[in-house]
């Protein structure tokens, strides 16, 4: 975190969506769990779909609020089609919209090789 701009820095978790609003559980789950994390930046959610705030709300009220780098973070299990062709199209409009802001891609959450293991433990430990 920018010690002289706290919100100078900052992380979108972006998930698709849904209609029951218990959906987005784990994503504030994860939220939680990084603003906890001592020296944290400000952590926010988006989605594609259904839910508030967007992908380009999220991010305009970052930028208007003093952001001068956003981290996009799928929390999706794989780069299926919604991140490779929606995600693009939104990035690319966030982009222009906010030239002062430097607006980075992360990889899909599942494709994390720290992400991969963590779900391999899981599943192993599910036979007890």
């Amino acid at each position: 975190m920018n010690a002289a701009n706290p919100s100078a820095s900052a992380i979108v978790l972006f998930g698709h969506g849904a209609r029951d609003p218990e959906w987005a559980g784990p994503m504030r789950r994860i939220r939680d769990a990084a603003l906890a994390r001592p020296g944290a930046p400000r952590v926010e959610l988006a989605f594609l779909e259904f839910m508030s705030p967007t992908l380009p709300e999220a991010i305009a009220a970052l930028a208007a609020e003093g952001a001068h780098k956003v981290a996009v973070v799928p929390i999706f299990l794989a780069q299926g089609g919604h991140l490779k062709r929606d995600l693009p199209v939104l990035l690319e409009e966030a982009r222009a919209a906010h030239p002062g802001c430097e607006i980075t891609l992360a990889t899909a959450a599942g494709e994390a090789d720290p992400v991969v293991a963590a779900m391999a433990d899981y599943a192993l430990g599910c036979l007890g």
